[in-house]
């Protein structure tokens, strides 16, 4: 598939406000929709603008693969693959449609499909970046390959732009499933885990399950005798399907509690400790969002005994949003910054304090 009329090449532009910064060593605030200002610090920067750069720049729904701008929405991309059946599997937040392209890769946020279809970087297969020196640089590709050293591509999934200002994006795209229902449970928490597990021993194909005051919420996706005889096997009510895109964009009631905003990330297999506030659990109680008053101590100290960590998603002057690095990891990333953005101009401090 050829660009439509609303696609844009800025990167001449671009290119020419990193060249700038770089010479007068002033930092640059990346940005595109603003959709994510969380989670991380405000950057104290000049705004470099990605949403002009815009524009699908190769589809080929055979081979489920599309490469499109920075600045191309992430519903935008949503609905063209739509049209020919197909869909971004790990299902990235849109919020409110402002979401884009460069945004969905810099942030890696994926939404409740993840644990069963993977992450943004499973499915990045290649991408242009513009460097600290003002190079526009093409990693990886079209097609799954294995690289030797860094593959830079997925290193900027994730990266908050610490690392470089990214272009255009290729990824790997797969059908929309033939069938869809939603099911609504009354259980409790303690409970969910052995339902989850009995459900996937069964062979049911979930994709989605949230639990939130004693409701657990379970989604079915695949062929439609299959997914009919799920919805018989587990029972319960009927769910509207906007409740999957409501926990996605973060728009569930849950999230308007005026506390602030926590992601606990723990393995799948790790206990149902109570946290100190109100929890929603996703990816089957992998992803545990908090809303807490407690200090960043307590929540810290509870994710890690439960073998994970905790990221803050409200802007606190007084915590670090991402949790502590070890020393050797963090002289990693202070490494690989240094290769890509030798002047450290491209969001300072967006994540940590030493990037």
């Amino acid at each position: 598939m050829q660009p439509d009329n609303s696609s844009f090449d800025d990167s001449r532009r671009l290119l020419a406000d990193v060249a700038l910064a770089a010479g007068t060593g002033n930092a640059l605030r990346i940005r595109g929709g603003n959709s994510k200002p969380f989670p991380g610090r405000e950057v104290d920067g000049i705004d470099i603008d990605t949403r002009t750069h815009r524009g699908i720049v190769s589809y080929d729904p055979t081979e489920l693969v599309v490469t499109a701008r920075a600045g191309t929405s992430v519903a935008e991309l949503n609905a063209l693959l739509a049209e020919n059946g197909q869909m971004l599997p790990w299902e990235p937040p849109s919020f409110d449609g402002n979401a884009t392209v460069g945004g969905m890769v810099a942030t890696g946020l994926s939404g409740p499909r993840r644990p069963y279809a993977g992450a943004t970087r499973d499915f990045v297969l290649g991408c242009r970046v513009i460097t600290g020196e003002a190079k526009h640089l093409r990693f990886g590709g079209e097609v799954m390959k294995n690289v030797a050293g860094y593959d830079v591509s997925r290193l900027m999934v994730g990266s908050f732009g610490c690392l470089g200002l990214v272009t255009e994006v290729s990824m790997k795209v797969l059908p929309k499933p033939r069938a869809t229902r939603s099911l609504l449970l009354e259980l409790s928490a303690a409970d969910v885990p052995r339902k989850l597990r009995a459900w996937r021993d069964a062979g049911l194909p979930i994709t989605g399950a949230s639990h939130l005051d004693s409701w657990l919420h379970v989604r079915l996706e695949g062929g439609k005798d299959l997914v009919a005889n799920s919805v018989q096997e587990i029972g319960g009510e009927e769910l509207e399907s906007a409740f999957w895109d409501e926990l996605r964009d973060q728009q569930l009631p849950f999230f308007a509690d005026h506390r602030p905003l926590w992601r606990i990330s723990v393995p799948q297999t790790a206990p149902l400790t109570p946290l100190p506030g109100s929890v929603l659990l996703d990816w089957g109680g992998a992803q545990r969002w908090l809303k807490s008053d407690e200090p960043v101590d307590v929540i810290r100290a509870d994710a890690a005994q439960l073998g994970g960590y905790a990221t803050c998603f409200s802007h606190k002057a007084d915590v670090e949003p991402f949790h502590p690095l070890p020393g050797a990891m963090l002289s990693l990333h202070q490494r690989i910054k240094r290769q890509l953005d030798p002047r450290g101009i491209f969001n300072p401090a967006r994540m940590y304090t030493a990037l």
